[in-house]
């Protein structure tokens, strides 16, 4: 397919897409039909039957990616009137295009074109989490080095922000830091933390946070205090995990985040080189 066809049926393709106000791209039907060569509604629908069924035996919700909607066409004598529509999402889109006839040059285009676009979307998906667990590390980070402050002012010296730290631990996953370190296999060298999911990294984030503001306001001045106050709330942030049926020890492990960090930087710089695909 030539270089200029292509760019002129994604141009074609992308001036029909719409956004619900959550952001999710959709394509009307009777858009699609045409956009797909296809001049007959009875025939296309026939298409999406098959689209449909691919859609529910790949475990996912008809509903959730063909909506019934209805829209307003001109008729010749210049009035309007009201016809059944479906609004698809982009992988609706994708099982229609796979279900159409191959011999269309449409189809053949629609196919790459919804495949190209969905990867897209679930890489960018990807791409916003890896840089949320990056942040929420960098936070806790910040927080537990604002927390060992608190300690060397309050107590007189930091030498019992790591013992602090893992009566933390203890609080929030039943096990103790090393114990988890063993589970998860993290290098002795390298923090537990390195090797938690967002979740987590958020709920100690949070309980150390606490635990500043209380040592602050009730200027507590020794460990005990402190570690008390620190169990405490890592506790409740536990016991909140568990009644929304989150058990924190029994999460698996993520990536290094140092590793996320490298690959996130590789994989833009490698970006900033590499054409579209649709376009190559």
């Amino acid at each position: 397919m030539k270089t200029e066809l292509v760019q002129s049926l994604t141009n074609t393709f992308e001036s029909h897409a719409q956004q619900t106000d959550g952001g999710i791209d959709f394509w009307l039907a009777r858009d699609l039909q045409h956009l797909l060569g296809y001049s007959k509604w009875d025939n296309f629908l026939n298409v999406i039957s098959r689209a449909k069924t691919a859609c529910e035996v790949s475990g996912h919700l008809i509903a959730d990616h063909f909506a019934d909607a209805r829209k307003m066409v001109d008729l010749g004598s210049g009035s309007q009137r009201e016809v059944d529509d479906i609004m698809l999402t982009r992988y609706a889109s994708y099982l229609i295009a796979q279900n159409g006839d191959p011999k269309k040059q449409e189809i053949a285009f629609a196919q790459t074109y919804f495949a190209v676009q969905t990867r897209k979307a679930e890489l960018i998906e990807q791409r916003l989490l890896d840089a949320e667990r990056i942040s929420a590390r960098k936070k806790l980070s910040a927080t537990e080095k604002e927390l060992s402050e608190i300690i060397y002012e309050q107590t007189g010296g930091n030498q019992n922000f790591a013992l602090i730290r893992s009566k933390g631990d203890q609080a929030l996953f039943g096990k103790s830091t090393q114990s988890m370190k063993t589970q998860w296999k993290v290098p002795e060298n390298r923090p537990l933390a390195d090797f938690a999911p967002t979740i987590i990294l958020k709920a100690k984030d949070f309980a150390a946070e606490i635990t500043i503001f209380n040592a602050r306001q009730n200027q507590m001045d020794n460990e005990a205090a402190i570690s008390s106050e620190h169990i405490t709330n890592n506790k409740a942030v536990r016991n909140t995990l568990l009644e929304r049926g989150i058990r924190p020890e029994n999460l698996p492990p993520v990536e290094d985040v140092k590793k996320t960090v490298r690959r996130l930087q590789t994989n833009d710089q490698k970006a900033l080189k590499k054409p579209d695909a649709l376009d190559s």
